[in-house]
């Protein structure tokens, strides 16, 4: 019997070389003569031991990392022998790390073959479409609204509500967009899904298919993702072979099919007007609303727009039901989320764990701190244009009121880590540039107000007219949150009314004492 070995072909582990440990444990197999079997697995998030390698034991996988190719040799020895090896971990199921995690959107990434629709069936997989055909299109409308599922790429809209408006529209054709343009800093959920689970991200848009009886849907890819897109569109091709994509769905009377389409690279394209907009073949522009998207989107049509994490957590919701679902969590805020760790941070990663888990515990504990091993100072929650926290909010539970309670967002759950080294002025003063570079320049406020907060911060910061250019700031600031057409510029004063709130020092203001936690 041949030995499985697991080594993933994962963005973050090729980057780390497991392209090249996978070529050398063939070759090192072969010249043994022993018979091997390397299964290019998804990650299982834990980016500081990436490339990390797994064999099939009668115990279970034993994980080894961060494998280089000095390694592949004596690792090849553990994995063949007796296991004892430096870079082991154990059983990788029982790594604390992943072990106190709380996976279901994330439940198979990193455990089954990417490409075989048999291994994702093999784990679970499909069910929540067979229970969602059998119910049908109403019953599944209402367990997803009552699991309280809610988008995982911006402010957290109801999942249910924007199904239940598409699905209540009359048209001729409806259409599934899933939004996949991953571009905001510290995130790497979607990608991680598209390359190690993607049969996840089909189930979901085909139960939304059926249940607001569209039967085609778009993945909108971002162009820097060329493993997800390949990986993605080999399971739709396995799809459609298999039965579960196309016409007659597992045999039932319901079609729906995928296509993928590529982004050029445009950060505004994630807003999901602009992303309509590059999909029919036009400049990504924001579009205004009404008409929403739900009534009026893709070619006119009533369009679901959601992001990849939120229909990939569909199927677990209807394989176990809203009860079970909505079990975790806290408030408003149901289920669990898929946290990005980034920045200057020891254990960097994804974790998935239930609403609820505090900022303070997933930096210092789950995160380890910096890696530098300096204090940290501050931490960015939702991507460029989050808010920055300091270390007196360490207390804010992740919940998506607690967050807004506190001027900041979880958008789509990336935590960017800073430590005491960092200048909070030229962290604003980067959203604002960022803001002028990726406008899409349709609305004054974002295309010119973002022009001039780079002019205002670096007038600020070189004590010119120090008080008057404050006020000029946070009038720019007021003007882009409430005026912009989409949250490009109405989240732009996000990071930089929070640095000159909690670090005005950096802005050449006197230090303050730190802000005591509410």
């Amino acid at each position: 019997m041949s030995t499985r070995i697991y080594i993933p072909g994962d963005a973050a582990a090729v980057a780390c070389g497991a392209d090249e440990i996978a070529e050398a444990i063939a070759a090192s197999a072969k010249k043994r003569s022993k018979e091997i079997q390397i299964i290019r697995n998804g990650s299982r998030g834990m980016h500081w031991l990436e490339p990390m390698l797994e064999v099939a034991t009668p115990k279970g996988r034993v994980a080894y990392g961060p494998v280089t190719l000095f390694d592949v040799e004596s690792v090849l020895d553990a994995m063949l022998g007796d296991g004892k090896h430096k870079l082991s971990h154990g059983i990788a199921d029982e790594i604390p790390w992943l072990k106190n995690q709380t996976r279901l959107t994330f439940a198979r990434c990193g455990i089954v073959d990417p490409r075989s629709l048999e291994d994702y069936k093999a784990h679970d997989g499909y069910k929540g479409l067979a229970k969602a055909i059998a119910a049908g299109p109403e019953k599944t409308v209402e367990e997803v609204t009552n699991s309280g599922l809610r988008g995982r790429g911006g402010a957290g809209f109801p999942t249910g509500i924007k199904w239940k408006t598409v699905a209540s529209t009359s048209a001729d054709q409806k259409y599934i967009v899933c939004n996949a343009d991953e571009g905001d800093s510290g995130t790497f959920a979607d990608r991680m899904i598209m390359e190690g689970d993607p049969f996840v991200l089909i189930e979901g848009m085909t139960i939304a298919g059926i249940s607001v009886g569209a039967t085609k849907g778009y993945v909108y890819i971002r162009s820097e993702y060329p493993h997800a897109i390949a990986t993605f569109t080999d399971a739709c091709e396995a799809g459609r072979k298999g039965g579960v994509l196309g016409k007659n769905i597992l045999g039932s009377n319901y079609d729906f099919d995928i296509e993928v389409r590529t982004g050029a690279g445009a950060y505004v394209c994630g807003e999901e007007t602009s992303l309509l907009e590059s999909l029919e073949g036009r400049r990504g522009q924001v579009r205004a609303k009404p008409p929403l998207p739900a009534i009026k989107g893709l070619f006119g049509k009533p369009t679901v727009i959601n992001n990849v994490l939120s229909l990939a957590t569909v199927p677990v919701v209807m394989e176990k039901g809203a009860e079970f679902y909505k079990g975790f969590g806290m408030g408003r805020s149901r289920g669990t989320m898929p946290i990005q760790l980034a920045g200057n941070i020891k254990h960097g990663g994804l974790y998935e764990v239930a609403f609820g888990i505090t900022l303070g515990e997933l930096v210092d504990e789950i995160g380890g701190g910096t890696a530098s091993g300096r204090p940290v100072r501050a931490v960015q929650v939702g991507g460029p244009l989050g808010a920055y926290f300091p270390r007196a909010f360490f207390d804010t539970p992740f919940d998506y009121e607690a967050f807004a309670a506190r001027d900041g967002l979880i958008g789509h759950a990336g935590i960017v880590v800073f430590d005491d080294t960092v200048d909070m002025a030229k962290q604003a003063r980067f959203a604002m540039e960022f803001c002028s570079i990726e406008s899409c320049g349709k609305c004054t406020p974002c295309r010119i107000g973002s022009t001039r907060g780079v002019e205002t911060i670096d007038k600020i910061v070189a004590r010119q007219d120090h008080a008057k250019n404050l006020e000029v700031l946070e009038d720019l600031c007021n003007t882009m949150k409430f005026g912009s057409l989409c949250a490009l510029g109405g989240f732009t004063p996000y990071p930089v009314m929070s640095a000159l709130t909690h670090f005005p020092e950096d802005f050449g203001a006197t230090p303050k004492l730190p802000q005591a936690a509410e």
